[in-house]
C-alpha cells in the first residue's frame, strides 16, 4: 500500500483491518461498474462500506485513497472523481436541491491502459458491442454542446429525426430502444435532465452533466465537433 505503518496507527485499528476495508472498496467499485454498465458510483456508498463498522471520521477518505492507489497499480484503472453540477434551472424544489448536494460526488472507473497502450486497450479491453452507444453518446453530447450546454427535449428529437432516429423506435437495428439509449446517458451522468415550468406548461431540458463536463471527455467532444464542421464549434438552437 502507498502509506506506511505510522499512517495506519492514527485510526487505532490494525493494518490488516484497513487492508481488508481497501479490498472491500475495490471489489465493490469493480462489481458496481460492471453491474451498472459504467454508471457513476456515489461517494456516499463507499463511505458507508467503511462506516458500517468503524466511526473514525477521516477513515473513509483514507481508505478510498488507498483503494484508488490499488486500482491503479494492480488493475490499471483510475478511480476518477466527478462533481455533480447544480441544475441551471431555478425551478428546482428544495428536495431536489438537497439530493443534488448529497449526491454531488461520485466516481467512475477509467482504464489507464487506453492512454498508455491504446493498441492493447483496443484489442483486449474495448467491447465492440458498446461502439454503437459510444457513437450515439458523442452525437447527443455534440448536439447539446452546440446548443450552449442545454437543449429542450423537443429539439433533441428534432435533430435525431433528421438522422433517422425516432422517439417511438423501440427496435432500432443498432441502438434498440432509442428513447432508452438516451435515458442511459442520463443514468451514466453524461446528461442531466431537468423539468422547467413555463407559461405553456412544463418543458424538459437536457444539460451536459459532470461526466460530459469532465476535462478529457469535454475536450473529445469539442475535437469531435471540430472534425465534423472543420472549424470552431458554432451554436445551434437549443430552445
Amino acid at each position: 500500500m502507498a502509506n506506511n505503518d505510522e499512517n495506519f496507527s492514527q485510526f487505532d485499528i490494525s493494518k490488516e483491518e484497513i487492508e481488508k476495508l481497501v479490498s472491500e472498496v475495490v471489489r465493490y467499485v469493480m462489481f458496481k461498474n460492471h453491474q451498472n454498465s459504467g454508471c457513476p458510483i456515489k461517494r456516499e456508498e463507499l463511505v458507508q462500506l467503511v462506516t458500517k463498522n468503524y466511526t473514525q471520521r477521516s477513515l473513509p477518505a483514507f481508505v478510498i485513497n488507498e483503494a484508488k492507489e490499488k486500482l491503479s497499480t494492480v488493475f490499471g484503472y483510475e478511480l476518477r472523481e466527478l462533481q455533480r453540477p447544480r441544475p441551471s434551472s431555478t425551478n428546482q424544489g428544495r428536495a431536489s436541491q438537497k439530493n443534488s448536494v448529497s449526491d454531488a460526488r461520485s466516481y467512475i472507473l477509467k482504464s489507464e491502459i487506453s492512454e498508455q497502450r491504446p493498441e492493447v486497450h483496443k484489442k483486449f479491453v474495448e467491447d465492440p458491442n458498446a461502439e454503437p452507444l459510444a457513437g450515439f453518446t458523442f452525437v447527443i453530447l455534440s448536439i447539446v454542446q452546440l446548443a450552449g450546454g442545454k437543449i429542450a427535449e423537443e429539439n433533441v428529437w428534432h435533430h435525431l429525426k433528421r438522422m433517422g432516429l425516432s422517439e417511438s423506435d423501440t427496435n432500432h437495428p443498432v441502438l434498440g430502444n432509442v428513447k432508452q439509449a438516451l435515458e442511459t446517458l442520463v443514468q451514466q451522468r453524461y446528461l442531466q435532465k431537468d423539468k422547467v415550468s413555463g407559461p405553456e406548461g412544463n418543458i424538459l431540458f437536457y444539460e451536459l452533466a459532470e461526466r460530459a463536463l469532465d476535462g478529457p471527455v469535454n475536450q473529445k467532444i469539442k475535437d469531435y465537433i471540430s472534425q465534423i464542421v472543420k472549424k470552431d464549434p458554432v451554436p445551434v438552437d437549443g430552445d
